[in-house]
């Protein structure tokens, strides 16, 4: 008796398990004309945790004769009971070739390896009448049309191509500064103006401003002598600005003759008593004193060589390429060359598409 009980559990639990697992299979039509389409809807439920395989039925795949695949569409699944039971859909499109009655095969489904099929199903399929008596009214196939030329199918083409030549100057261009070792940026620098010229410049200035007509002799004669000292700071090298009046004339000893030395020599004697003793000057002395301050500048002038002359370009020491910029710039050449080699491809798809 307990064989026979654990027997009869069993049948009941398998001829259970099976009742789970429902397979239907519909037709949305089952009348249609020849080379008309018509969809074929796989439905099965089964318990969440089974594995399922719906049939492989790929394009052009012949159900009966005369009775073919077209494609096959993707799976749709619903949850029953709460998430314990689903439903699977599955639907595949066919058509006919010939007029006939067909009776298609049941549907063959797998779950958890175990095959179940549906029931058969029928389509009839009928011919398309043919007028014999006015045949005229039947046109033939008709020639390729090209289609009208439209600038929002190309337009993304165009700016895009226009994209990918710039990428791939900019990505030649980093290319070669990162082989090279050569700034980015470069700036040209002019050469400075020649000494004299800036001195004339100043002394003119002053000149029109007419400060040595007016009582205020110390602004005259600190801009006055403030331009000859950078004047002959830039003219002979040392630092004139940092000396003192004495200290300067005897750097220029070995440089100037004693004629043009005295009359400096006067000037800057006279600044100093006007800067520090509060000399008052005539307006005569300090007239004379601009002129000696001209000709000065004059006599001493050099003028600048060929070579000075020239443009220069320098790079900044903030330029100077670095380890991490060199890394940067080799990261930024190759998303250029990325970002461009996936735009390139894309266009050529879209001009594949629109060709086609």
């Amino acid at each position: 008796m307990k064989h026979l009980y654990l027997f009869f559990t069993f049948i009941i639990t398998s001829v259970a398990i099976e009742a789970q697992v429902v397979v239907n299979a519909k037709i949305d039509s089952l009348q249609l004309f020849v080379g008309e389409q018509t969809g074929i809807t796989v439905d099965v439920t089964v318990n969440s945790n089974q594995r399922v395989e719906m049939p492989v039925l790929s394009p052009g795949m012949a159900l009966v004769p005369n009775v073919e695949v077209i494609k096959s569409l993707p799976v749709d699944t619903n949850l029953l009971n709460d998430g314990q039971r689903m439903q699977i859909l599955k639907k595949y499109i066919i058509t006919a070739w010939d007029s006939a009655l067909y009776y298609l095969p049941p549907m063959e489904v797998k779950v958890d390896g175990k095959s179940y099929k549906s029931k058969n199903l029928a389509l009839k399929v009928y011919t398309v009448d043919v007028d014999t008596l006015h045949v005229d009214r039947y046109f033939g196939p008709k020639s390729e049309m090209n289609p009208n030329f439209a600038w929002d199918d190309w337009k993304f083409i165009v700016w895009g191509s226009m994209a990918v030549v710039l990428l791939v100057v900019l990505a030649l261009y980093a290319l070669i500064s990162l082989l090279t070792g050569a700034p980015i940026i470069r700036i040209r620098r002019k050469p400075k103006a020649p000494a004299h010229e800036i001195a004339l410049k100043e002394i003119e200035k002053i000149k029109q401003e007419r400060i040595w007509q007016t009582d205020d002799s110390k602004a005259y004669y600190t801009q006055l002598t403030d331009t000859l000292r950078t004047y002959i700071q830039d003219r002979y090298g040392f630092s004139a600005m940092e000396m003192t009046s004495s200290e300067i004339i005897e750097r220029l000893t070995a440089e100037n003759d004693e004629k043009a030395l005295n009359e400096l020599r006067g000037l800057f004697q006279t600044a100093d008593l006007v800067k520090f003793a509060k000399h008052r000057t005539q307006m005569n002395e300090n007239d004379a004193n601009l002129m000696t301050a001209l000709q000065y500048v004059e006599q001493t002038k050099k003028e600048p060589t060929p070579e000075e002359t020239k443009t220069i370009e320098e790079v900044t020491p903030e330029q100077k390429r670095t380890q991490r910029e060199r890394a940067s710039l080799l990261v930024a050449t190759i998303a250029f060359v990325a970002f461009a080699l996936c735009l390139l491809a894309y266009i050529v798809w879209r001009v594949y598409d629109l060709m086609m």
